[in-house]
C-alpha cells in the first residue's frame, strides 16, 4: 500500500534541532537547513553577530538574504533598535549622513550602485570607522560578490574591500539540495497557517521531484510552487502533478537520463547517465562518484571516453 509523507520525514531529527532557529519576532525568520554548507553559515554568523560594524551578504535572488540580515539582527546588541531595510540607492540619495546614523541598516542591492552612488556609500563607510562601535551596523546585500565586481572593474576596489571585511556567502539551493524537505517543511506549515488549513501531506514521487529540480528563483521560487502546489492539491495531499515545475520532456536534451537519448549503445548509455548525474550535482564529482556507487577514477575514466566493455 502506498503511503503519504511529510517532508519532515526525510529530516534528520538531531541535526535538525541544531540548525532551525526559532524566530524570536515572527516564523518568517526561521533559519531552517541541515547541510553542512548552512550550518557553517550560521555558525559564522553566531560569532559575528556581537561584533558587526560593517559587513555584507552575497547570494543569489531568492536565496534567503534578507531572513538572514534579520538573523543577524535578533542577535546583535542593537536587537533592541529598529531593522532598517532600504534601497541602497534610494538611501543614498535621501539620508544616508554618516553623523546620524544609527541602529541597524540593511542595504539593499549595493551591486547596483552607479559610480557616483559608490563614492558616496565609500565616504560613509569611512566616516563611519572614526565612530565607536556598537551604535550602528551596516549590512550591505549583494546578488554578485562585490570583490569580483572590483576585479571586473564594476565597483570601486577600497568600497568591495570594506564591505566584504565580514561576508557573508549563501549558496543556492541547488548546491544544498539537503535544505530542501526541511525547507519544504516549514514552508508548508507556514502557508497553511496563512491559509487557515490542516497541514498537508506530499504523496509519493513529489519530494523526490523537489529534489530535482535546479531551484534558480532557489527558497522564494520553491515558496511559490508549494503554495500554488497546495491551493491544487485535493485531499490535504500534494501530488507531483500538482507542481508547477518543468516536466521530462520539457527539458533540454542534455539534462535529460540517458535512456532518452539516440544514441543506444552500451557506453553512450553509461557515458550520458554519468553526465546526468553529474550535472545534477554541478560538477561535484565526488557527491556523483557516490550517487552512482563508484569510485571516482572510475568516473573519470567514463567520462574520458574509456569503454566500460574494455574494463
Amino acid at each position: 500500500m502506498r503511503t503519504m509523507q511529510s517532508a519532515a520525514q526525510y529530516q534528520p531529527q538531531p541535526a535538525a534541532k541544531l540548525s532551525l532557529v526559532e524566530a524570536e519576532a515572527s516564523p518568517a525568520l526561521q533559519i531552517v537547513g541541515i547541510s553542512a554548507v548552512w550550518r557553517k553559515l550560521l555558525m559564522q554568523a553566531e560569532m559575528a553577530a556581537p561584533h558587526l560594524q560593517v559587513a555584507s551578504i552575497e547570494g543569489e535572488h531568492g536565496s534567503g538574504k534578507h531572513t538572514l540580515a534579520r538573523h543577524l539582527f535578533s542577535r546583535s546588541p542593537l536587537s533592541g533598535s529598529g531593522f532598517q531595510r532600504r534601497d541602497a540607492r534610494e538611501w543614498l540619495a535621501t539620508d544616508a549622513d554618516p553623523a546620524t546614523l544609527a541602529g541597524f541598516t540593511y542595504l539593499d542591492r549595493v551591486d547596483l550602485l552607479a559610480p557616483p552612488g559608490q563614492g558616496l556609500l565609500l565616504g560613509v563607510l569611512r566616516a563611519l570607522q572614526d565612530r565607536p562601535p556598537g551604535r550602528a551596523v551596516l549590512l550591505a546585500s549583494s546578488q554578485t560578490p562585490l570583490r569580483q565586481m572590483a576585479g571586473q572593474g564594476l565597483l570601486l576596489p577600497d568600497l568591495a574591500f570594506r564591505l566584504t571585511s565580514i561576508r557573508f556567502a549563501i549558496p543556492p539551493l541547488r548546491q544544498r539540495r539537503e535544505d530542501i524537505a526541511p525547507l519544504a517543511q516549514c514552508l508548508l506549515d507556514r502557508i497553511c497557517t496563512r491559509y487557515q488549513q490542516r497541514p498537508v501531506l506530499l504523496g509519493p514521487g513529489t519530494l523526490a521531484r523537489l529534489l530535482q529540480h535546479p531551484w534558480p528563483g532557489n527558497i522564494r521560487e520553491l515558496a511559490g510552487v508549494l503554495e500554488t502546489a497546495l491551493l491544487e492539491a485535493d485531499n490535504g495531499v500534494i501530488l507531483s502533478s500538482n507542481l508547477a515545475l518543468p516536466t521530462e520532456s520539457d527539458q533540454p536534451v542534455s539534462a535529460r537520463p540517458a535512456s532518452q537519448l539516440d544514441d543506444l549503445s552500451l557506453d553512450a548509455v553509461i557515458r550520458n547517465h554519468v553526465q546526468y548525474v553529474l550535472d545534477l550535482n554541478h560538477g561535484n564529482k565526488l557527491r556523483a562518484a557516490r550517487q552512482l556507487s563508484i569510485s571516482r577514477s572510475t568516473l573519470y575514466r567514463i567520462l574520458g571516453n574509456e569503454s566500460l566493455l574494455a574494463s
